[in-house]
């Protein structure tokens, strides 16, 4: 890892559900050559066990990302292989951490799963952990800042709150799975999501189908 050139995406996962959707854009950004800061927070830790069954721990955090990132969103191990040397992970209680100051040098940063507790501290800048503040500095930088979003229904408070960051300059990106790619296994429909992510930041990926204009056109290949 060459610290001297590197200007990382920072992808923050928070507790909402989804953690497949975090795997998935984390495949997509070490395919396409990207580097990555990670920041896991404390709810996110369990959605990932319960979700998967891996305990991400900070000590080891090296080996657990590893096994995380070659689980298919179905649950099956060993499905990718992934090199996660060029990943940097930040503690989420740790409020020194580079990220949470402009002057540390990112791309931009994804949010991704969003849970509404995590949309609303971001809007209202709370900057409670890392995840949090590592945004609001996103936002004050006016870089980047992808907001995937999983909750339904949304109530009226959210809603706001993501106007909010819409305005902030936030990219406001729900995780709905298209189906006109022709998905035909739940890794497909993740996929998607992730590729939307990806789109929004500008980072190149092969995860699903484009839409070229063919009525039916997934289905006759």
């Amino acid at each position: 890892m060459n610290e001297a050139k590197r200007t990382p995406w920072l992808v923050g996962v928070s507790g909402a559900s989804g953690t497949p959707y975090a795997a998935a854009v984390l495949r997509g950004l070490l395919a396409a050559g990207e580097s990555v800061d990670l920041v896991v927070s404390r709810a996110s830790r369990l959605t990932l066990l319960d979700e998967t069954g891996i305990a991400f721990r900070d000590a080891h955090w090296r080996e657990d990302l590893r096994e995380w990132l070659a689980r298919g969103a179905d649950g099956k191990p060993d499905t990718f292989r992934v090199d996660v040397e060029d990943v940097r992970h930040w503690a989420a209680g740790d409020l020194a951490a580079g990220p949470s100051s402009g002057s540390y040098p990112v791309k931009g940063m994804l949010i991704v799963p969003a849970s509404t507790a995590c949309v609303a501290g971001v809007a209202l800048g709370l900057s409670k952990d890392l995840l949090q503040r590592a945004a609001s500095v996103t936002l004050k930088e006016r870089r980047k800042l992808v907001v995937a979003v999983r909750e339904t229904p949304l109530n009226g408070q959210t809603l706001k709150h993501l106007v909010t960051l819409d305005e902030a300059g936030a990219v406001v990106l729900p995780a709905s799975p298209a189906f006109y790619a022709g998905a035909t296994h739940i890794q497909d429909l993740v996929d998607f999501v992730a590729g939307r992510v990806l789109d929004a930041a500008g980072v190149p990926h092969r995860l699903y189908r484009r839409w070229e204009g063919e009525l039916g056109g997934p289905r006759t290949d």
